[in-house]
C-alpha cells in the first residue's frame, strides 16, 4: 500500500524492500499500545464511579472526604 498515492503497488518493484518480522513487530507493538490505552482508560472511568459513588452516599459534614478521622 502507497500512503502518499493511496492505491495498492507491489513493493518489491517499488523498491521497498522491508523484513517480515520488522511488520509484524510493529503491528504487534501497535495492538500491545492500544490494548494498554483502553485497559487504562477503564481504570480511569472505574475510579470514577468509585469517587461519584463515595461523594453520594456521604451527607453529613463529618470531616474531608478521604481525610482520616482525628
Amino acid at each position: 500500500l502507497d500512503v502518499f498515492k493511496g492505491e495498492v503497488v507491489d513493493m518489491k518493484e517499488a523498491g521497498v524492500l522491508e523484513p517480515h518480522r520488522v511488520k509484524r513487530q510493529a503491528i504487534q507493538s501497535a495492538a500491545e499500545a492500544a490494548e494498554m490505552i483502553l485497559r487504562i482508560d477503564d481504570m480511569i472511568a472505574a475510579k470514577g464511579f468509585e469517587v461519584s459513588k463515595k461523594e453520594s452516599e456521604g451527607g453529613g459534614m463529618e470531616g474531608m472526604g478521604g481525610m482520616p478521622p482525628m
